[in-house]
């Protein structure tokens, strides 16, 4: 077993597994790269994982919540750490130039649409397999279970409850602890942490308003839902300002707003999409049934002839960080990485379902039983990092791309070596 003073020697040894399996990872990294896959389409990323996953010694299941991977090492007694790297991509044109760029597209209902990994989980995914070539060639200094997922469908907020539904913990083991990262427009080689609330809880909502279409000319004929839809996104508004208190954070955001095909035509509905953040899931819940209660109002204002539709896109929680876990994994990679190459992590209006995981119950979610650690890796090259200008890193990263942006690219050497000593560091401080 490893011991505070074996850290120097570990340190030592988990650097030099990277150096062996690096060249593996980085190649892995490009293919994925190169082939991204919509939520729920992952079919030839969750292979090549999984190829990967099995040639390391890993039991692996294929399949998991549709196209997930699950890999187990058992190493003697102890407790299930368990490691997440999504693996989906975005319908966006990539623009990198990058030698690997993607050139894919995909048949979806709105017609061909490009086809790009431009939030990183190419780079998450890869990690995970070279975190998993670490611990398999370090068995000699850790002891328990070691829980790797290859998770689709992050970016609809879909995989991480497919795979629960699907007997992650009942079929699988259910982990002691969970680890995931994501790469942010930091410095490349550094680590970001925060404990307790770091990512916002997030429900896209569908709207349709019913009118009664007829000829511009005669509106007394007709019931607008284009007017009923303007007074709803103004009313809205009101929700933050009127309806949350001061020191909460919530974002609501008209995202789509669509009716009719020409001036002199009142359609029949509009149809709106709507966007909700915030940091406190209950308070979250008391806004999304606000909105719905204010387009019920408008449309029965507006002599709506039957009430509106409201659905769920797809929605997540917020992201709550264990702060006794935090310190752990913080302080393991301190002493890995030096504590210069830690900084605090401010809070993010983004979102994931990666807390689902966490959250999870027999038949549900809500039960915050399984404590969990999200971090984030830096993926700005030393060089760009320098002449951005800025003191802190905050305001660094407001000059610099971000996910979801067509020439963001974070899988640099650096970033990718980060990650996976980040994730090898991370579980070595629960099982070792």
């Amino acid at each position: 077993m490893t011991t505070q003073t074996d850290m120097p020697a570990l340190k030592g040894a988990i650097g030099a597994q990277v150096e062996a399996t690096l060249e593996r990872v980085q190649a892995l990294y490009r293919q994925i790269h190169q082939h991204p896959e919509l939520p729920f389409e992952e079919h030839e990323t969750s292979e090549r994982l999984a190829e990967a996953l099995e040639t390391l010694g890993y039991e692996v299941t294929r399949g998991v919540g549709g196209t997930g991977v699950v890999a187990l090492l058992h190493n003697g007694e102890g407790p299930t750490v368990m490691l997440r790297g999504d693996m989906d991509a975005l319908p966006i044109q990539e623009a990198t130039n990058l030698a690997f760029a993607s050139t894919r597209t995909a048949e979806t209902e709105s017609g061909t649409v490009p086809l790009m990994h431009a939030c990183g989980h190419d780079l998450h995914s890869s990690c995970v397999v070279g975190a998993a070539a670490v611990m398999a060639g370090l068995k000699a200094h850790w002891s328990g279970t070691l829980m790797l997922i290859c998770q689709p469908a992050e970016e609809i907020f879909g995989g991480a409850r497919a795979m629960l539904d699907d007997g992650l913990y009942t079929r699988f083991s259910r982990p002691d602890v969970i680890f995931g990262q994501h790469n942010m427009p930091a410095l490349a080689g550094t680590i970001g942490h925060r404990a307790g609330s770091t990512m916002a809880a997030c429900t896209n909502l569908a709207v349709t308003i019913h009118g009664a279409g007829g000829h511009g000319s005669m509106p007394a004929q007709t019931v607008d839902p284009v007017v009923i839809a303007a007074h709803v996104v103004t009313r809205l508004q009101t929700i933050v300002s009127r309806e949350v208190p001061p020191e909460e954070t919530v974002v609501v955001t008209v995202g789509k707003l669509a009716a009719g095909t020409q001036a002199n035509i009142i359609p029949h509905s509009a149809e709106l999409e709507i966007n909700i953040r915030s940091f406190d899931n209950a308070l979250h819940r008391q806004v999304v049934d606000a909105i719905e209660r204010i387009v019920r109002a408008e449309c029965e204002a507006g002599r709506s002839p039957r009430p509106p539709e409201c659905r769920v896109l797809n929605e997540t929680l917020a992201l709550h960080n264990d702060p006794t876990a935090v310190e752990r994994v913080r302080r393991a990679h301190g002493e890995h990485f030096g504590e210069a190459s830690l900084y605090a992590m401010p809070r993010l209006n983004g979102s994931e379902d990666f807390p689902f995981f966490g959250n999870a119950t027999e038949g549900g979610f809500g039960g915050e039983d399984i404590p969990y650690v999200y971090w984030f890796i830096g993926a700005t090259p030393a060089e760009r990092w320098a002449e951005t200008p800025g003191e802190s890193v905050a305001e660094k990263m407001r000059h610099l791309e971000m996910p979801h942006s067509p020439y963001y690219f974070p899988g640099n050497e650096v970033t990718l070596r980060t990650g996976i000593e980040a994730m090898a560091a991370g579980a070595l401080a629960y099982l070792g």
